[in-house]
């Protein structure tokens, strides 16, 4: 039997065990409830990191 999978439903912000809904709304899946639960706020840190790195990157070394 296989391990259940959890997603993180984006339109109502709940935790479900399967794909119980259409995947637009879903991310995952996880392991486990509580890493799905955590998945907006893992996605946007990682946002924020890369949205740094990519403005380190563009900035012009002639401003330093």
């Amino acid at each position: 039997m296989a391990a259940p999978e959890y997603y993180y439903n984006l339109a109502t912000g709940q935790v479900e065990e399967g794909k119980v809904h259409g995947a637009t709304n879903r991310m995952g899946p996880y392991p486990t409830a509580e890493a799905a639960a955590q998945a907006l706020a893992r996605a946007q840190d990682r946002n924020e990191r890369w949205d740094a790195a990519d403005a380190a990157w563009a900035r012009d070394p002639e401003e330093d």
